[in-house]
């Protein structure tokens, strides 16, 4: 692959190192050479970078392998997926999975990313329900039609909710954006 081809979220290796992209701009002025300006997030040690590639650059294409799992439960910082097919158990840290866990419980479905037998992230399904633990009463007499409160979710994720959702309540969440949607 080229750098000219580069997109958002393309994993590849370079320097021995396998980066995955975050954000990137083609910059071309008169008489100038054109290059591309490129966020690169490290998928081992976490960390973000700025760089500049041009369009002719060769980039190593990286493998990324996606696999549904069931979360199963957590022992102290380390949380245990199933693979659906062959039922074995894989541990996580909980660094590798942090986001995922505002949005499922136990039993629920992941896709884990891994990239050469390494973990790179762990995506919950677009959309979720989950039951609210904890949300203030509505107020009588308000019937502004954009007013939300705040609400805690089962899992521990506080979101903004309309009025007239309360305790205990299912409601459907879209993971991309942490939103409410609608109740169930």
């Amino acid at each position: 692959m080229v750098a000219a081809d580069i997109k958002k979220g393309v994993t590849f290796e370079k320097d021995g190192a396998i980066y995955t992209v975050v954000d990137f701009q083609h910059h071309s002025q008169p008489r100038l050479a054109a290059f591309i300006k490129v966020r690169l997030k490290n998928i081992e040690t976490g960390q973000v970078l700025e760089t500049r590639l041009s369009p002719t650059d060769r980039l190593n294409d990286v493998t990324i392998e996606k696999k549904e799992m069931q979360y199963l439960y957590n022992d102290g910082g380390i949380y245990y997926f199933m693979d659906l097919e062959t039922y074995e158990q894989l541990p996580i840290n909980k660094e590798d999975c942090q986001d995922a866990l505002d949005f499922i419980t136990e039993n629920m479905t992941a896709t884990v990313k891994s990239c050469k037998g390494k973990i790179i992230s762990v995506e919950p399904p677009l959309f979720v329900e989950l039951e609210i633990v904890e949300c203030e009463p509505a107020v009588a007499g308000d019937t502004n039609k954009n007013v939300t409160k705040p609400a805690v979710l089962e899992t521990g994720k506080e979101i903004r909710v309309p009025l007239f959702v309360n305790n205990h309540e299912k409601i459907r969440i879209d993971t991309r954006t942490g939103e409410y949607m609608e109740r169930v």
